[in-house]
């Protein structure tokens, strides 16, 4: 399991990675899904506190490449040049995405380190030269054993396929060097059972270590068959089988055999979050490769669920792959990032909508969120001229929301922070949210406004500095998750002078009652989350 945040301070950075990304085409919903994820649970525990390095980058050799590339008229250079530049780089500044590096595996840091690392193996007897001959899926750049399989049917009648991309498989024969991954099946199931978290979720687990348990292969670490990859040293014919170059990102891009320091301050990484159909490449010839080396093994590697649509996987290959942007430019980009993680148990499969994602949107975001956070602006500014009153004395409403803010600053941070379970720290959240709505329904300070007496005035204070104290636990608790919504509600408490930024609080600390001083100047700013228009057609 992940260290806590108070395990973490000051020594090894909080290292989460996603998978880097194959740049044959631009990226969908699926890929975003991964790293908002990534993004989330990076600014969750920079606002613990801790260092943080938080790593994406694109895959960029391979046949697949390769011949997406010819197809386009281009070299696979230029076309994932062209891609990353326009189209990968972008759309993470546009979800606002913080990642502290981009490797890319055509980069000159990333290629003789993994040639450095290739060798040594080699040099110490766990790479040895065979051929081979089996069916072989370009879209997962992997050979497939038969009894994975899929008869086809239709225009694919009496051919095998691919049981991820339902495409036929090529029958490749070609010499190869080997890994010899067969002698590290033991090593890895002890280290499974000594580290029960290390796979997640539990069926990702289990499937692995069914998966091994039934004895590995040697890998085949090489291609010769064409060209577009990273030269074996010793044997320019062949080029890295493209897993194992790109595997090895997670260690050059922190400096491995470059920058010891640094690789040292931040190798492993804590979370490697992957798509589920990458599980095995990852949990299996990756701390296998690690253990070869002499290397430290990763924290845990989360394998996500997969998006779907209409029941299929979202994907290129099966046209179901929507563009972000197709969503961002109608709910925004904080709703965006909110809508996946939680309306879907990271882990499992979700199916998206048009329909559940605007009824989530107007009934939890701007009914519920916005519409408190724009009664309890109003109401200040219409009763207290727009400064934030000091509160009375506390009674037994008060101490419920109090006790109800420190609950869920406590679920939402062991859930996301410790557990990823994005989807249980965000309804924390929201419950809490609802929690302070029944207190204004029930408190009803609107006619509370109407005792001019001193008790009176006391009262609507308290009243209006509980709500408005609430908030600033809120902004601060989905500041990872919407940190523009978040910095517009700081903005709005007039948070900022006495605390600084919503960046820089911490979560741990979100719960402490009172933070927000009397006299903080709240102003009703822009709707948090407007109504939505209709739907547009294509």
């Amino acid at each position: 399991m992940a260290a806590t945040g108070s395990e973490k301070q000051g020594g090894k950075a909080y290292y989460v990675t996603t998978p880097i990304y194959y740049v044959n085409d631009a990226p969908h919903l699926g890929h975003a899904y991964t790293t908002v994820a990534g993004d989330v649970l990076s600014r969750w525990h920079r606002q613990r506190g801790e260092k943080v390095w938080f790593l994406t980058g694109t895959d960029e050799h391979g046949q697949k490449i390769m011949r997406t590339a010819q197809t386009n008229g281009v070299t696979p250079q230029e076309w994932a040049d062209k891609l990353v530049t326009e189209s990968w780089k972008p759309l993470w500044e546009h979800l606002e995405i913080a990642n502290d590096d981009f490797i890319r595996t055509t980069q000159k840091r990333h290629t003789d380190r993994v040639q450095e690392f290739v060798q040594d193996l080699y040099d110490k007897g766990e790479i040895y030269k065979g051929g081979y001959e089996g069916p072989y899926c370009v879209g997962c750049e992997e050979y497939k054993l038969p009894g994975e399989l899929l008869d086809g049917e239709g225009d694919f009648a009496g051919q095998k396929l691919c049981p991820i991309h339902k495409t036929p498989v090529e029958i490749l024969s070609e010499e190869n060097y080997f890994f010899k991954l067969s002698d590290y099946g033991d090593k890895l199931l002890a280290h499974y059972e000594a580290n029960p978290g290390f796979i997640q979720p539990e069926s990702a687990r289990n499937e692995v270590v069914n998966f091994v348990r039934q004895g590995l292969q040697d890998l085949s670490i090489s291609r010769s068959t064409f060209d577009w990859g990273i030269p074996i040293p010793w044997d320019a014919k062949h080029v890295i089988y493209v897993w194992v170059d790109a595997l090895l990102n997670y260690a050059t891009a922190v400096g491995y055999n470059e920058n010891q320091a640094k690789f040292e301050d931040t190798f492993p990484a804590d979370v490697h979050l992957v798509g589920k159909d990458i599980l095995r490449f990852h949990a299996v010839i990756w701390p296998a490769m690690l253990m070869a080396q002499g290397l430290p093994l990763p924290g845990r590697v989360a394998a996500n669920g997969w998006l779907m649509v209409g029941g299929e996987k979202m994907s290129k290959s099966n046209l179901t792959g929507i563009k972000p942007q197709d969503l961002t430019s109608h709910f925004g980009v904080d709703a965006y990032r909110w809508y996946f993680l939680r309306a879907i148990a990271f882990g499992q499969d979700g199916s998206f909508s048009w329909e559940d994602f605007s009824a989530r949107y107007t009934s939890e975001l701007a009914n519920d969120y916005g519409n408190l956070a724009s009664r309890v602006a109003a109401m200040v500014g219409k009763y207290f001229g727009g400064e934030l009153p000091a509160p009375a004395a506390d009674g037994e409403a008060e101490k419920a929301v109090h006790e109800g803010l420190a609950k869920a600053v406590a679920e939402a941070d062991r859930r996301i922070g410790d557990e990823l379970d994005f989807q249980g720290g965000i309804l924390a959240v929201f419950d809490f949210v609802k929690q302070v709505n029944g207190y204004l329904t029930e408190q009803e300070p609107w006619k509370v406004a109407k005792d001019d007496s001193a008790e009176g005035r006391a009262r609507l204070a308290t009243i209006l500095y509980t709500a408005a104290e609430s908030l600033r636990g809120v902004a601060v608790l989905l500041n990872p998750v919407m940190p523009d919504t978040s910095q517009k509600l700081w903005d709005s408490l007039g948070a900022e002078p006495a605390l600084g930024t919503v960046a820089d609080q911490k979560v741990q600390e979100a719960g402490t009652w009172g933070r927000l001083p009397a006299g903080s100047v709240v102003t009703k700013g822009a709707i948090l989350f407007p109504r939505l228009e209709e739907k547009p057609t294509a």
